[in-house]
């Protein structure tokens, strides 16, 4: 299937699974939307559904079940998606100028990472550890919110969003919302916020592009050198693969999990695509380093026997494949 917008360009795309459902953002020389709006579409009526406005551009969007995740260059807000959508939660970020920022796929996660406040640091949140603690305060809201369905099109909505049936499990201390938007239970006074997030000191430069297992069990990073990438265990914090894509700077354009988490997808502005294999655990206490990279299958230089005296190079993982 096509869709054409003859009356201006189209910057950014998200699809909410394979759905009729997607997110747009306004691009190019004539942008068809100002780059400052989400605009929620519904490809089965051809109608935009909703508009979400932030005070600057956006530099990423991304849907999941029950939610909208927006990138600003300081800000990674999120949403709830809807017929009108409500403002849930807003982080504070270093400066994000590539809009890094990656959610977990999996209908029963919701491990959400993007940079943290200082520069080369993850954060990552379980949004469904969050609780809400006041309800949502539009004034002190980023974003504004405008539904462009009809009283008749809200009334045909499923409960839990639009047309996407919402069953989410509960944590504890959380509390469910009724189709109205209204808590189930009294709200107690303060603010939105995670029950746990977890900052990674992940490199030294600032990160250029991240990427989540569909389980939501590791992350994968990469900083603006591009020449190393990291993964690490969402829940620990602990690195389990360092990666390494060459030895020249790239810019990475994209990082992705296989859907069983074993094999890892890096592309760059090198023109090529690295495939690294990550079934191999290395775990100190069940096998040497040596055996867990032979299990491995990637390429590592043949004096890595040396690794104690020769720089940190010699000891580093290189894809299996890479094609151009």
């Amino acid at each position: 299937m096509r869709r054409e917008f003859k009356d201006g360009g189209i910057g950014m795309v998200a699809m909410l699974y394979r759905s009729n459902y997607l997110a747009f953002v306004g691009g190019g020389r004539n942008p068809r939307f100002p780059p400052n709006k989400v605009m929620l579409w519904d490809d089965a009526s051809s109608k935009i559904i909703a508009e979400l406005e932030f005070r600057s551009d956006v530099l990423n969007v991304q849907l999941q079940r029950d939610r909208i995740v927006v990138v600003l260059r300081n800000k990674c807000i999120v949403c709830s998606l809807e017929a009108k959508p409500r403002h849930l939660h807003a982080f504070e970020t270093a400066d994000n100028d590539r809009g890094a920022m990656a959610i977990s796929g999996g209908s029963e996660s919701g491990i959400l990472v993007f940079p943290g406040r200082q520069k080369g640091h993850i954060q990552i949140v379980d949004l469904h550890s969050c609780i809400n603690l006041s309800g949502v305060q539009e004034a002190a809201s980023p974003v504004a919110v405008h539904s462009l369905a009809t009283p008749q099109q809200q009334q045909q909505q499923p409960q839990g969003g639009v047309g996407i049936q919402r069953t989410r499990s509960r944590s504890k201390g959380s509390f469910s919302i009724e189709s109205n938007g209204t808590p189930a239970s009294p709200p107690l006074a303060g603010t939105i916020h995670p029950t746990n997030i977890n900052i990674i000191a992940a490199h030294a430069t600032s990160l250029s592009a991240l990427a989540v297992s569909s389980d939501g069990a590791m992350v994968a990073s990469a900083s603006e050198k591009g020449t190393l990438i990291r993964i690490f265990d969402t829940l620990s914090g602990r690195l389990l693969h360092e990666l390494r894509r060459g030895v020249d700077r790239a810019d990475i354009y994209s990082i992705a999990f296989s859907p069983d988490s074993t094999r890892l997808c890096v592309s760059s502005d090198k023109g090529t695509v690295h495939i690294f294999n990550l079934e191999a655990k290395q775990s100190p206490a069940q096998q040497s380093a040596a055996a867990a990279a032979a299990a491995a299958g990637n390429r590592q230089s043949n004096l890595k026997f040396m690794k104690d005296l020769l720089p940190k190079y010699f000891s580093s993982e290189w894809s299996f494949a890479h094609f151009r």
